[in-house]
């Protein structure tokens, strides 16, 4: 592949074919050229899940060996367009250079641990009862147990990671992972992103010989084509990273079919800090430093931006707050990453301006698709009695919350929506609060951390990025590492099946 400059051709691929479509749409970049992209609609969306249920007569059964090798193979022609793949990406998004070389390391990594780990076979949970035909009073039946795939998933790419949550996201690749062929939903901010990834996964198909129709990518700036397909019978589930409004819209739709669908949605999340006393007394000025940094990364447009920080009021939360306010003032505006998500948080800056109890740190002038920090303080009064000021802006808004003691912090966590992160930052005095909110904090979110920053979600065995609603749908899943695979898989049991019957996996 050349380090010629990508130039996209603005079609869908089903099926394994570059499609047009009669109506059309231009993409809206940060910087660079504008392109035309083909508008999908409900037909299309029919041709492409079709070619999937197809698919799936074949992926779904094939070895752990075959797509880890096919999910290789993608990340090897995600690496073959490096360069390309930075460029329309930056172009489209605003993010900078680095970011995205981070952002596709981050991908290419994911496909290929994936790989490993379907290979490795323990993610088939396979489950054996042996036979015992003498047992009294009634006889056993030979019982064997394996994780099998769903079939054809339907995933929405997200608007914050071009790369690791939109076409060759985590959805798409945990649900390959698992045996489920895929027709992504691109995102409209980043759709020559998504088309030169899918390209990608063409050429792997074509290498590997899967079936075209594992992998679909329908282009769309209207509603009406993610409705169809959430709606589409032979869709089984659906993956999505986005807005609470439109993640809940598209939720409802899942559960009001004639047949529910599981819908593995991840809304929003403020992931609060809370600052224990002995910790906010001898290191405030460094977590005043550092909060900066992880509020104001990438605009703020992280699902896990920390954008709410806990203190005890007096002088130690007073020192904090004079030193946050210090670290925001040299940060400049950033470009955010599309025209809509700017309007947003400058709405929602707004509304957390004009909050009765709310007072203004430190605000600057955002102009169009820029984005500045804002910071706020509120005492836990306030905060525990208007729920408005409660709720994700998304962008780098940081907001402090001065607790009148233990006491009120500990309330301030009891009520808590659903979160992705929540933090402790403790000393070896602050133990006995800290035991005190652990269980509580255990309850809200997904991933608890002390003394670090929730801006960095490792893909690994362990990780879990996800939480009680709204920070997702599903709180028993993952979007992030190898357990998300587990989202696109179900329990199946067979019992006294003769062995030329079984699942290769199950013969032994």
């Amino acid at each position: 592949m050349t380090d010629s400059i990508f130039n996209p051709h603005g079609k869908h691929l089903i099926a394994g074919e570059w499609v047009s479509s009669d109506a059309k749409f231009t993409s809206t970049p940060a910087s660079g050229e504008s392109f035309e992209f083909s508008a999908a609609n409900p037909a299309l969306v029919d041709t492409a899940v079709q070619a999937a249920e197809q698919a799936f007569l074949s992926y779904g059964y094939s070895s752990n060996a075959d797509r880890a090798k096919f999910l290789n193979t993608i990340a090897d022609e995600v690496e073959k367009r490096a360069e390309q793949i930075t460029e329309i990406g930056s172009n489209e998004t605003g993010l900078p250079t680095a970011r995205l070389q981070g952002e596709r390391g981050r991908t290419m990594g994911q496909l290929r641990l994936f790989a490993s780990h379907i290979e490795a076979g323990d993610y088939l949970d396979k489950r054996f009862d042996e036979a015992l035909p003498d047992r009294a009073p009634l006889p056993r039946p030979d019982l064997r147990m394996m994780q099998r795939p769903i079939g054809p998933v339907a995933v929405f790419g997200a608007s914050n990671f071009p790369l690791a949550f939109s076409a060759l996201g985590g959805d798409t690749a945990s649900a390959l992972a698992a045996g489920c062929p895929v027709i992504v939903k691109a995102h409209n901010a980043h759709p020559g992103t998504c088309e030169i990834m899918a390209e990608a996964v063409h050429a792997a198909i074509k290498i590997c010989g899967i079936h075209p129709g594992v992998f679909s990518l329908l282009q769309a700036n209207s509603r009406d084509v993610g409705q169809a397909l959430v709606k589409h019978p032979l869709i089984n589930a659906v993956g999505f990273t986005g807005s609470l409004g439109g993640g809940r819209a598209l939720f409802d739709l899942c559960t009001s079919r004639e047949t529910p669908i599981p819908f593995f949605g991840e809304l929003g999340s403020v992931n609060p800090m809370f600052l224990l006393p002995e910790a906010l007394s001898a290191r405030g000025e460094s977590l005043a430093t550092s909060w900066a940094g992880s509020l104001t990364m990438g605009a703020g447009q992280f699902c896990t931006n920390p954008g709410v920080a806990v203190v005890i009021k007096g002088d130690a939360a007073d020192a904090f707050i004079k030193a946050t306010t210090a670290a925001l003032e040299p940060i400049g505006a950033q470009t955010m990453l599309t025209e809509g998500i700017a309007q947003a948080y400058q709405s929602g800056n707004k509304l957390i301006s004009e909050s009765v109890g709310v007072q203004e740190l430190f605000t600057s002038t955002c102009d169009l698709r820029q984005a500045s920090p804002y910071l706020y303080q509120t005492t836990g009064d306030t905060w525990l009695a208007n729920e408005a000021i409660t709720e994700e802006v998304f962008g780098p808004l940081g907001i402090i919350i001065t607790a009148n003691d233990q006491a009120q912090m500990i309330e301030i966590a009891n009520g808590l929506k659903g979160q992705l992160t929540c933090t402790l930052h403790l000393d070896d005095g602050d133990t006995t609060l800290g035991q005190s909110l652990l269980p509580i904090l255990e309850r809200k979110a997904g991933r608890i951390l002390a003394n670090g920053f929730p801006t960095g979600v490792e893909v690994s065995d362990t990780m879990v990025h996800g939480g009680p609603y709204p920070a997702s749908t599903n709180f028993g899943a993952t979007s992030v590492g190898t357990m998300a695979i587990r989202r696109f898989l179900r329990p199946v049991c067979y019992q006294n099946i003769p062995a030329s019957l079984l699942p290769a996996d199950l013969k032994s």
